[in-house]
């Protein structure tokens, strides 16, 4: 790779100036952003740090750097900005505003919402070699690098005896999912992923460098929106001692025959009533087609997952065992396992890039309606079972994580607008792309699965996680109704991007 890491000396040589040649332009309009003539790059890599990187297009480099996990509506980027230092962010952002040139950051590329499309040239800032972590003196914060992912984090806190709240996913990022708000298998101890965020490094859309924390009027919306106001390129988190390194998980298959009743019985247990999930208890699902174990219907897989056990208690399975699964099994293990268990980790499917568009329809739930169940479960097999189908080799996820730390926390204290709902839905619609066509089937059967869950769940608005966002939901859904919500909002994007700069990912507006 090493002429492709075009480092201060080999970049002067082998490009004095790029154009920018082969962008799309679909109207005039869009033209004018991308600057008459050419951009001189060389400009921006005399002022950056002496390990920072810059990939063109058409090096094998830049092709690893702008790959993705979704191949729906991706950005399109004309070069690549690897900085290794937070200086070499406020130089990038800088050249590119001296351009008028789009940029976006990266770094987990497991976004797959389609606003990210809009985006059709300009600078990518890979944000991968800011991946320092510091544990404080203290034990109580470490700082960690806007480019970290959630499995470095974990397993470096783990070495030192401690942990925090991260994405469940290891391939993900760590920032990424926070910004977002950010759920994670500790969030019933101690809150979100934004919510363990005491102060960051921000680069804002005028490439000035600021520290965010309680006293700062922007803290607020970087928790739960924060892809709207600006690059992270290094925060501060609260850590804690391991208090409960092993965990137990039950595997229980079921026919989707017996999917209301499954259902039902979660409800009883957890859901209504008052009830609640119990803060050492997590309850995941999936639907999937299986033909080794049912050759005609997807099935139902469903994880509980005990916190500091060798063996989920009884008390738990033995209303599903009632029910007579197809098979089940039983894992011991540690914190550290939970992402091989539930098919996320590294070496995992949807850890891979494949090609293949990935597109989420997410909701927020308090409960199951079983009757949408099962009319969801009728769509979800008809389109995964087919032996032509497109989508057979799609995924139904049902997470329910304990909730006490997340409404321990005020609603008004974050962004993050959804604390008092207590299940994360989405069809993960999985296919080879093969034209618009068949995104817009895949976009109208996701949107068919979602409005019959909405409609079941007896909520007169649609709440949706912009980490998992489609696209075609909107600022409403993706960061709560409230008119305070929404005025808060656009109230801080004015003050801190006014030419809205940070609009590629869930925009505001």
């Amino acid at each position: 790779m090493h002429h492709y890491k075009l480092k201060l000396a080999a970049f002067l040589a082998w490009a004095a100036t790029v154009t920018c040649r082969g962008v799309p332009a679909p109207s005039h309009e869009a033209r004018e952003d991308c600057p008459a003539g050419s951009v001189n790059y060389t400009q921006l890599a005399k002022k950056l740090s002496r390990t920072a990187q810059i990939y063109l297009s058409g090096s094998d480099a830049f092709d690893a750097a702008v790959a993705r996990w979704s191949n729906l509506s991706t950005p399109v980027a004309n070069v690549v900005v690897v900085p290794s230092t937070e200086h070499d962010v406020v130089e990038t952002v800088n050249f590119a505003n001296w351009h008028s040139l789009p940029f976006l950051t990266t770094n987990g590329v497991h976004g797959s919402i389609t606003t990210l499309g809009k985006m059709i040239h300009g600078i990518e800032i890979h944000m991968s070699q800011l991946n320092s972590i510091a544990i404080a003196k203290n034990g109580k914060t470490a700082t960690i690098g806007g480019g970290v992912m959630s499995k470095n984090l974990t397993d470096a806190l783990w070495a030192a005896g401690k942990q925090t709240v991260t994405g469940t996913c290891e391939c993900v990022s760590y920032l990424g999912p926070g910004l977002g708000g950010g759920h994670g298998w500790l969030q019933g101890r101690y809150g979100l992923v934004s919510d363990q965020f005491v102060s960051m490094n921000v680069v804002l859309a005028n490439g000035n460098l600021i520290t965010v924390d309680k006293n700062s009027e922007l803290f607020w919306a970087m928790k739960g929106a924060g892809h709207n106001f600006g690059i992270v390129t290094s925060m501060t988190s609260k850590i804690y001692d391991i208090q409960h390194p092993n965990y137990a998980m039950e595997t229980l298959i079921f026919s989707g025959d017996q999917v209301e009743a499954v259902y039902k019985v979660a409800n009883e247990q957890w859901l209504t009533n008052g009830k609640t999930m119990p803060v050492d208890l997590i309850n995941w699902s999936y639907w999937y087609f299986d033909p080794t174990t049912d050759p005609d219907k997807p099935v139902i897989a469903m994880y509980l997952i005990q916190e500091g056990v060798n063996a989920v208690d009884a008390a738990y399975t033995k209303p599903f065992l009632k029910l007579g699964p197809i098979t089940t099994q039983a894992l011991s293990g540690t914190y550290r396992d939970l992402a091989a268990w539930t098919g996320i980790s590294l070496d995992a499917t949807p850890c891979q890039k494949t090609g293949n568009a990935n597109p989420r329809f997410p909701i927020y739930l308090k409960s199951y309606n079983t009757t949408a169940q099962g009319l969801v479960y009728d769509l979800f097999r008809q389109a995964t079972t087919n032996a032509s189908s497109p989508f057979s080799n799609s995924l139904f996820m049902f997470e329910g994580y304990s909730q006490q730390g997340v409404k321990a926390i005020r609603e008004d204290a974050s962004a993050f607008a959804y604390r008092e709902d207590n299940l994360l839905v989405a069809p993960l619609l999985t296919y080879t792309p093969n034209g618009p066509g068949l995104d817009e089937v895949a976009s109208k059967l996701g949107n068919q699965i979602r409005q019959i869950l909405y409609e079941g769940s007896g909520e007169t608005s649609l709440n949706t996680y912009v980490n998992y966002a489609y696209g075609d939901e909107t600022p409403l859904a993706w960061y709560g109704s409230d008119a305070w919500r929404q005025n808060r909002l656009h109230a801080l994007k004015r003050n801190f991007d006014p030419m809205g700069k940070f609009s590629f990912y869930a925009p505001i507006a």
